[in-house]
């Protein structure tokens, strides 16, 4: 029996990569999910058991080492072993960095999205070398281009992409697979609860919705990554160009972007 952990499963991209998960391998897999809502959390717990898989909902907020070195122990705890990590938790932000007067929410938004996937891999290193496991990193195109009004949201996902490419070197030889996704515009409400300038919730988008990646496809190509191992998982072919132009033709890409966003 596989044992995985997904941060940020009690909805969107995680909650569906844990029902797949269980439809996929019903008794043979066994889901630790983690969330800081504890009923949805609960409730995604019960579809997936429903499936046949085997559970374990952990309420966590992983912007707090302790709960992310708690969640990690929970595993081990019950199931005896790791073979999956999938750091998938995260939040969204959207603001002009010149209308930003506080920027203790940056600071915020950096330990959900970077150290909280830092301290559950670290958490889990000895685990996943014993299995020779795999970690996932839920990034964004956002961490591969500079989007406007997307300054602290770009800063956490570069910094995971840097975090995640090093750790693969450093693990090649442990047979531990390190996959980073790099989704676009998911059809979830993560833009809505992400800060605005001012470090409250946004309650909208900012950026164009239209033709938005399903959160049913976006869950299994990241699912499909894990499974293949592979280095990366760049999902749009708009994404996969943009990488490629922003080699040889930055000014370009740096249009592609500011078309990305709604006019104000």
């Amino acid at each position: 029996m596989r044992v995985i952990v997904i941060t940020g499963s009690s909805d969107g991209i995680g909650a569906d990569m844990a029902r797949q998960l269980a439809a996929s391998n019903g008794a043979g897999v066994a889901l630790v999910l983690a969330a800081r809502n504890g009923a949805m959390l609960d409730a995604v717990a019960g579809q997936c058991q429903a499936l046949g898989a085997q559970t374990l909902a952990v309420p966590t907020d992983v912007s707090v080492q302790a709960e992310c070195i708690a969640l990690i122990d929970a595993a081990v705890a019950r199931f005896g072993r790791i073979d999956a990590l999938i750091n998938n938790a995260g939040r969204s932000a959207h603001a002009l960095f010149e209308d930003v007067q506080d920027l203790g929410w940056y600071e915020d938004l950096m330990r959900v999205n970077l150290w909280g996937s830092v301290w559950c891999t670290h958490a889990a290193l000895a685990h996943l070398k014993a299995s020779r496991g795999s970690i996932v990193a839920v990034s964004s195109l956002a961490g591969l281009v500079g989007v406007p009004g997307r300054t602290a949201y770009a800063a956490t996902k570069f910094a995971m992409a840097g975090f995640f490419e090093a750790l693969r070197t450093e693990l090649k030889g442990a047979g531990v697979s390190v996959t980073t996704a790099y989704p676009g515009v998911v059809a979830t409400q993560i833009r809505h609860h992400g800060y605005n300038a001012a470090g409250q919730q946004l309650g909208k988008s900012l950026l164009k919705e239209e033709g938005a990646m399903s959160v049913e496809e976006c869950a299994r190509l990241i699912i499909e990554g894990m499974e293949g191992r592979r280095r990366e998982v760049v999902m749009t072919a708009k994404g996969k160009a943009g990488r490629f132009l922003k080699l040889v033709a930055p000014g370009l890409v740096e249009q592609m972007a500011l078309a990305a966003v709604k006019a104000s």
